[in-house]
């Protein structure tokens, strides 16, 4: 267990941001790499062509650490949606396959695959919730011959259903189906192994759960799809781009790995340093620990809003970070304007009061939530 790290951040003690699902508040170790980069740009004469390189390796490194990837094997990306373009350009699909979504999935891993299964006249299969909330059993079982991609969650981003992509990864293996995650409700809070589950991409973006600048992300390429086509053609990603003075001297060849697939500016000296500070306060955290920390955190709150009348998936269902509570008559309209008025900071997503703690939450959080909860049920 962790204890607070409510120093770490400039949080007021009347504020209970329980709102990590929507935007991760930076450090303040965050802020001042973010300055400094700042100061750096106004002084150009002293970023060097080497500068274009070192930061982008040194964060592509400490993203491959959460999840137990190689520094090879991971892209550097702007967005999610950014991400699982690159994956929809490069699996293949043909008419009358399907393609295996999530009811209710985040829509940055929904269009891209819809419009490749117009293109294809291929079929997207949209698994519904069950009412025993089991997401894995209902998209194992939609998982069949048909099946050329399956593009998940790791967990869902209304209420943090937890999928086992452990068991979906290997029966997509059985059956020769591709899968294509994105992992930006989980990154940093759930400990994930691409060596166990062996997706062909997964995409996350930094600026939740990893506590990183916007704009930011990564994305990891199996080893067996690095020969893929980019979806931009940057002159960083190409062989000999060190050598400023012939980059004319057109080339053919990709730089190893991944980096073919690196977003254009991917060396953005405003927020690679702040990124990579974000990256590696969570790996001195230790993911397996952030876990365990806010899983504890969200077991206790929904305790004490069973005794308002309100439930949630139960704990081995949904992702310990999460934590969605539902109401027995829906969910008040004013509820959330009252629990701004009272300095507590969630969201409502479908028919789910998103709770989403991080480390910086502490007990008067919780104690401000309930009291607030309670002020706005009355």
């Amino acid at each position: 267990m962790i204890p607070t790290q409510r120093h770490l951040f400039d949080i007021p003690e009347d504020i209970a941001y329980l709102n990590c699902a929507y935007l991760g508040p930076l450090s303040n170790a965050v802020v001042a790499a973010g300055r400094g980069a700042a100061d750096r740009k106004a002084h150009p004469w002293e970023i060097s062509s080497e500068d274009f390189f070192t930061e982008t390796e040194v964060a592509r490194a400490l993203f491959a650490r959460i999840i137990n990837a190689s520094e090879e094997d991971i892209a550097i990306i702007p967005a999610a949606s950014y991400g699982v373009s690159v994956a929809a350009r490069n699996l293949p699909l043909a008419r009358g396959e399907t393609v295996v979504l999530l009811e209710e999935q985040f829509p940055s891993n929904v269009y891209a695959w819809r419009a490749s299964a117009d293109e294809a006249c291929a079929q997207v299969v949209t698994v519904e919730r069950p009412p025993d909330g089991d997401l894995t059993r209902v998209v194992l079982d939609a998982i069949d011959e048909r099946t050329a991609i399956v593009a998940l969650p790791h967990c869902h981003w209304a209420d943090g259903a937890l999928l086992d992509l452990v068991r979906i990864g290997e029966r997509s293996r059985e059956l020769g189906a591709s899968l294509v995650l994105d992992v930006t409700q989980s990154c940093g809070v759930l400990p994930l192994d691409v060596q166990i589950i062996r997706p062909d991409y997964l995409v996350s973006a930094c600026y939740k759960w990893l506590l990183g600048p916007y704009n930011t992300g990564f994305m990891y390429v199996a080893p067996q799809r690095q020969d893929g086509k980019p979806i931009e053609y940057n002159w960083r990603a190409r062989t000999g781009s060190e050598d400023f003075a012939g980059l004319v001297n057109y080339k053919d060849a990709y730089l190893p790995g991944a980096r073919r697939f690196d977003v254009g500016e991917c060396a953005n000296f405003h927020t690679l340093p702040a990124l990579i500070a974000a990256l590696e306060q969570t790996l001195q955290w230790g993911v397996p620990e952030i876990a365990i920390t806010l899983a504890a955190r969200n077991v206790g709150i929904a305790e004490r809003a069973s005794t308002l009348g309100l439930d949630s998936l139960n704990a081995d269902q949904r992702a310990g970070h999460f934590l969605g509570l539902r109401f027995p008559e829906g969910i008040p309209a004013a509820l959330l304007n009252s629990l701004k008025e009272a300095g507590v900071y969630v969201s409502v997503r479908g028919s789910s009061l998103r709770i989403t703690p991080h480390l910086y939450n502490d007990d008067a959080d919780v104690d401000r939530l309930m009291d607030a909860l309670k002020f706005a049920m009355a």
